[in-house]
């Protein structure tokens, strides 16, 4: 970011000009939030750096549309200090720190509609000083003893977190918005961190967007106002033939409703026919719970699908869009035989062609090649057991692991993996030559060919069993709408984030949200997303 914004600067966009934007934004996520400001109370704390001066701009702002704002500088300001001169010009008050025992702090932090954090910026790290760290707590405190408490807005991150790290400090203030100047950071994004920025806004600071500097960073938080414009168009005169056909090869007598729920993701984000593969012992648990599904009956062995199966799930995915491969599926044995007979290569007729030699003028044109391939849940930690696996997959697979079928894949301990999630999912991505979705608290979706996003939800409604089954899904839902393989995973990934957070507003906490609510809520959230003007 340092590198980003002298480079702006050197190319005539000066850091006062980056400040004046990024403090407007901060006014403009207050005043989004405050209605009918016009007497209400700002308290703006102001640290000595640029992260200060945005936090000063912020504070004209909000005074000019007639809040009462205090600046309380926490640390001397370099004099003269032309934004600290125009806030006192505009009626804005000037604390200095000579504050005895804080205690005009504790007075302003507690009758404040408002509290902008503006002291520590991006340059941070830990330890933090304990003159400094004692500010802080201070102001915690008073913010913490006040119900109900008053809205709180950081600039760029919360004062005493790491951006890079997520590392913070104990004295570190939560947010509720956290507007982060021209990229997210991602600091911002790991946990613990993570846990105190609320609602992440990216504010445009007047960056030019095809600056070398910016065009060279590839990992991107998934914004809605980008994955608004990968939505697929429905016109009215479709049928169910234009949005695609899906097939779900998956579930087991152990894990029945998986397939179903992940064929309810697929349907509710607009997939025109989904095809559930199933073996037969679960076949009548289902029909009523997902009546929409058209049926492939699996060769089965107690319950499970069996190697035969192969055979028989190739002959209906030729010619579909996408298969999606793994949910209740199960580890059975005759399952892993399944599974590695299906990535062999086959004739048309269906027989694998394991084990003797056919000549090229024989065999080429009669091979038969799967469909764009989705692979999910214990399909995963199956695929980790066959030799050379990545090998075996076609290009663009989609892998959807949680940390535990992540570490099955790569021998990775779960702990490193969730250390650095970002930078192991785009290695992998890398080394394998297929997409990664690495799911958990703000997920990461990964392509070879680099790019990377990381997805804005981190939610409990979320951390319960069948959800990851609605998300791949959702995921096949958009593959078979033409979505290509890396944007329909963001697209997904990021409207099932919101669907979980609605059905935790209707359930009134997160504790009771169940995978089917997740799925019955993707709808609003596409709806959200269309409501909003296409970027």
């Amino acid at each position: 970011m340092k590198r980003i914004e002298q480079a702006a600067d050197a190319g005539g966009w000066s850091y006062d000009n980056m400040m004046l934007r990024a403090g407007q934004a901060v006014a403009e996520a207050v005043l989004w939030r405050l209605p009918d400001p016009g007497g209400k109370e700002a308290l703006i704390l102001v640290g000595p750096g640029n992260n200060g001066g945005d936090g000063l701009v912020a504070g004209a702002r909000l005074a000019e549309q007639g809040m009462r704002v205090t600046a309380y500088l926490v640390r001397p300001r370099p004099a003269p200090d032309p934004h600290t001169a125009n806030l006192r010009a505009l009626g804005g008050q000037v604390q200095g720190p000579d504050d005895d025992r804080h205690a005009m702090l504790e007075r302003f932090a507690g009758t404040a509609d408002v509290i902008v954090d503006a002291v520590l910026g991006t340059g941070f790290t830990l330890p933090m000083r304990a003159e400094l760290a004692a500010t802080l707590r201070s102001a915690q405190q008073a913010i913490e003893r006040r119900r109900p408490r008053p809205l709180r807005v950081a600039v760029d991150c919360p004062s005493g977190l790491d951006c890079d790290s997520g590392a913070v400090a104990d004295s570190a203030i939560a947010a509720d918005v956290t507007v982060t100047l021209a990229a997210a950071k991602p600091g911002l994004l790991q946990f613990p961190g993570a846990g105190l920025v609320g609602e992440i806004v990216v504010a445009d600071i007047g960056l030019k967007p095809d600056m070398r500097e910016l065009t060279e960073v590839q990992m991107e938080l998934a914004e809605l106002k980008t994955v608004r414009g990968w939505l697929p168009q429905r016109p009215p005169d479709s049928h169910k033939g234009t949005f695609g056909t899906a097939v779900i090869a998956g579930g087991s007598v152990n894990y029945p409703g998986s397939a179903g729920l992940a064929a309810a993701g697929a349907y509710r984000v607009g997939a025109g026919l989904v095809c559930l593969a199933v073996p037969g012992a679960i076949h009548g648990l289902l029909v009523s719970l997902i009546p929409e599904a058209t049926w492939l009956i699996l060769p089965q062995e107690m319950g499970v699908i069996a190697e035969a199966a192969a055979d028989v799930l190739r002959g209906r995915a030729a010619g579909v869009e996408v298969l999606l491969v793994g949910p209740g599926i199960g580890r059975e044995e005759t399952t892993r035989k399944f599974l590695a007979r299906l990535l062999q290569p086959a004739e048309a007729g269906g027989r694998a062609r394991i084990g003797f030699i056919h000549s090229q003028a024989e065999a080429a044109p009669s091979m038969v090649t799967l469909p764009q391939l989705i692979v999910d849940a214990d399909g995963l930690r199956l695929l980790a057991e066959l030799e050379g696996w990545p090998a075996l997959l076609p290009a663009g697979t989609i892998l959807t692991p949680h940390p535990g079928e992540m570490e099955a894949l790569t021998g990775l301990d779960t702990a490193t993996i969730q250390s650095n999630r970002e930078g192991v999912a785009r290695d992998w991505a890398l080394q394998w030559g297929h997409i990664v979705v690495l799911k958990g608290a703000h997920t990461v979706v990964a392509s070879p060919d680099g790019r990377a996003w990381v997805l804005p939800y981190a939610t409990a409604a979320l951390a319960k069993a069948g959800t990851g089954d609605v998300l791949a899904g959702a995921i096949a839902g958009f593959c078979a709408q033409g979505v290509s393989p890396a944007e329909a995973a963001v697209l997904a990934g990021t409207l099932h984030g919101r669907a979980g957070v609605l059905a935790a507003g209707e359930a009134g906490s997160t504790a009771g949200v169940l995978a089917g609510d997740v799925a019955r809520h993707l709808p609003a959230a596409i709806a959200e997303l269309e409501s909003m003007p296409a970027s």
